[in-house]
């Protein structure tokens, strides 16, 4: 019987990595990559920034050129968001209908904003997730533009760069009383804080939305200890959740993937990848949407590994970063673990790095204008577990 090859459901990177990967391996069967979007796959990251700034073009942004998948017969289904899967079967359905049979699956359908209901309908309010989101906002910005960005963190935090940099007035209401405190805790939420509020950012902590008013756009925001904030743009950045609802008649849960570190999800030949998935952290012994750009990349291709029954290894450390304001920001390991921090270098100056600890040991650490510090701190982080590790294991 032919093999009928693998459909890979999403655009996003983990998609493009598994593509990669199998053909790479030298797999020769079809290989499906179904896109929700009218574009072929691309890179989210500068989104935010080179693209909303508009010193990028839309088509740097593709991850390979138009002719790479005429080329590794990688055939592309564009416009076409899945509907349906009937795991029995080997099956998923288009939402136009058409029906697609799989040897092996990838759900890598990534996430969505989370949306404000009260805000639906008004003609200035954005999400930012997409190309088309990307337009439609940059269309809105210009010099003196007031922007209110709903959300504190690392989107709301580089469009608010980025706006700033096109000469836009830009204020940020943030729930919380510290920015990514439950991410990277108290301290080092504080100097996100300091950092917009010096490039003259207005940010109104501890502060709850309560309605907006406006005719057609949003025209001030209410808060609820009565402040209002006048605005002509609203960005709404407050979290993703996994676009899996079309899942749910398959067994599957709606609100992300579970999957070990191969990508299997609890049903035969069909895996899962990226911001779509829930993967099984081996280090600390718990399920964990990682939601970064390394973690999808990885996922994607340790996936296509797995499908050509191969050993995929264990996943690196998760990892992210974000430019603001021209400093280089990155991030490795599991900071919300971490109980002390611990610097060394000049925050003042935006030129430090933080380690994270729990228990004695480094669980994560930050860099701030030192991109070349990262490898050493991933490293120390991966030999303290690792010490940590085989001390439980004597004492068992």
């Amino acid at each position: 019987m032919k093999d009928p090859g693998v459909v890979i459901v999403g655009g996003g990177l983990a998609a493009q990595r598994c593509a990669e990967t199998l053909r790479r391996r030298g797999y020769e069967a079809p290989v499906r990559i179904v896109c929700g979007e009218p574009e072929a796959p691309y890179d989210r990251p500068p989104l935010s920034k080179a693209v909303l700034a508009g010193s990028a073009e839309e088509e740097t942004t593709a991850f390979r050129p138009t002719g790479w998948y005429a080329e590794q017969e990688v055939e592309l289904l564009l416009g076409a968001p899945a509907e349906r899967l009937e795991p029995e079967a080997h099956r998923i359905v288009l939402a136009g209908g058409e029906e697609l049979t799989y040897g092996k699956l990838l759900i890598a359908t990534g996430g969505a904003p989370r949306r404000l209901p009260f805000l639906e309908g008004y003609e200035n309010v954005h999400y930012l997730r997409t190309l088309a989101d990307a337009r439609r906002l940059r269309g809105q910005l210009r010099s003196g533009a007031r922007l209110a960005i709903v959300g504190a963190g690392f989107i709301g935090q580089e469009v608010a760069a980025t706006a700033k940099g096109l000469g836009a007035e830009v204020t940020i209401i943030e729930a919380l009383e510290v920015p990514l405190a439950p991410i990277l805790g108290a301290e080092l939420g504080r100097w996100f804080a300091d950092l917009h509020q010096e490039e003259g950012v207005r940010l109104l902590t501890g502060a709850m939305l309560e309605r907006a008013e406006g005719d057609g756009g949003v025209e001030r925001l209410l808060l609820a200890d009565g402040t209002a904030v006048e605005c002509d743009v609203v960005l709404v950045g407050i979290g993703t959740v996994p676009t899996t609802g079309w899942l749910e008649s398959s067994g599957l849960p709606g609100n992300g993937v579970e999957v070990d570190n191969h990508g299997h999800t609890g049903l035969p030949d069909v895996f899962a990848a990226g911001d779509a998935s829930i993967p099984f952290d081996h280090r600390f012994g718990f399920y964990a949407r990682t939601e970064h750009w390394d973690a999808a990349a990885w996922q994607g291709a340790a996936v296509a590994k797995a499908m050509l029954g191969e050993e995929p290894g264990a996943p690196p450390l998760p990892s992210f970063w974000s430019d603001q304001y021209g400093v280089r920001i990155q991030s490795v390991g599991h900071p919300q673990h971490g109980e002390q921090v611990l610097v060394e270098g000049d925050p003042a100056g935006r030129d430090f790095e933080a380690v994270l600890v729990r228990d004695g040991r480094p669980v994560a650490g930050l860099t701030v204008g030192r991109p070349r510090a990262i490898p050493a701190l991933r490293k120390q982080i991966e030999a303290a577990h690792k010490a940590a590790s085989d001390k439980e294991e004597v004492a068992a």
